[in-house]
């Protein structure tokens, strides 16, 4: 394996354990959800915004702040709802189910990819998708009353989040034909701020975390936002991917070790089977979708748009958290 494939699957790696981090500290902010997804974009633009504006002289120099497009726009509306739907999915559920069933993402976005963009799936595909819908049915039954204040609610609302999330990949790939992904993701993320600190508002929640602890945890949710996507991102330019699709799907089970560890949250027998049968499908469709395909040609903004993504276009699709 070449040296810079190499690095590629490394930093990949890394992210995607990055990404594993945010449930956590979801549940450690001591905020609204809503008002923990605000955080997030508040604490993750400075950094945005100083990766985007360095000049094109300098190493490693961004395309420069610009202005926001239409694209941008709309992909900051989906992840407003995304992370809205997700972090109350965290509220309600396990961390293990929030996590598996919001990573049914590129099931959805192939299957728009063939409505929308007459991207005809293969039959292993309908395979997968049955034995994903199966196996997210049997996470969301088989849990034990104990893992969440309202588990079928949270299931139900993690499951809508990758609705959002597929939207969320469509803008994104419409605006990288033209910018780079440092510019999509600083203005998708500027859009998203005021929009969630709405919803937040809306629903009465605490806006201001509650203690220190808090505060630092919404503190990591800036840094997981910027490193953990902007890693596999970088990483999509030089792998496949199929590749960093099947790679990417550690989060999930990162998140369930540490909801495990930190949170006393146990599996039942029967939502373990589930969430491996998910997982199982997952990599499926995105073999199914992704053979014979090329890795993308590495470029130095290294964008297939921010991580946590999918796509039933011609490069195939792409998850993360």
């Amino acid at each position: 394996m070449p040296a810079t494939r190499t690095a590629a699957l490394i930093v990949l790696i890394l992210a995607a354990m990055v990404l594993g981090l945010a449930p956590i500290l979801v549940r450690l902010s001591d905020a609204g959800p809503a008002a923990a997804g605000f955080w997030r974009f508040v604490f993750a633009l400075p950094l945005l915004l100083i990766m985007t504006a360095r000049p094109k002289f300098l190493a490693g120099g961004g395309e420069g702040v610009g202005r926001p497009s239409g694209w941008m726009a709309l992909a900051g509306g989906m992840l407003v709802l995304d992370l809205a739907f997700w972090h109350y999915s965290l509220a309600l559920t396990s961390v293990a189910n929030a996590t598996t069933l919001t990573n049914l993402t590129p099931v959805v976005v192939t299957l728009v990819g063939w409505w929308v963009f007459r991207e005809r799936p293969r039959a292993l595909f309908i395979v997968a998708l049955a034995a994903a819908i199966t196996g997210a049915l049997t996470m969301s039954l088989g849990a034990d009353g104990g893992q969440g204040t309202n588990p079928p609610l949270g299931d139900v609302f993690a499951g809508v989040t990758a609705l959002w999330y597929a939207g969320y990949f469509i803008a994104v790939k419409a605006a990288r034909g033209r910018h780079s992904a440092g510019r999509v993701m600083l203005w998708s993320t500027a859009v998203a701020a005021p929009g969630m600190l709405l919803i937040a508002l809306v629903l009465g929640e605490p806006i201001l975390p509650g203690s220190w602890g808090g505060w630092a945890a919404c503190a990591g949710l800036g840094v997981v936002h910027v490193l953990g996507q902007g890693g596999v991102a970088w990483s999509l330019g030089r792998l496949p991917a199929a590749l960093t699709a099947v790679t990417v799907l550690i989060q999930p089970v990162v998140a369930a070790l540490l909801g495990w560890l930190i949170f006393a949250e146990t599996l039942t027998p029967v939502q373990a089977l589930g969430g491996v049968v998910v997982i199982a499908a997952i990599v499926l469709a995105q073999l199914s979708s992704g053979r014979g395909q090329k890795a993308p040609p590495s470029r130095p903004d290294a964008a297939q748009g921010p991580g946590r993504v999918g796509s039933g276009g011609p490069e195939g699709p792409t998850t993360a958290a």
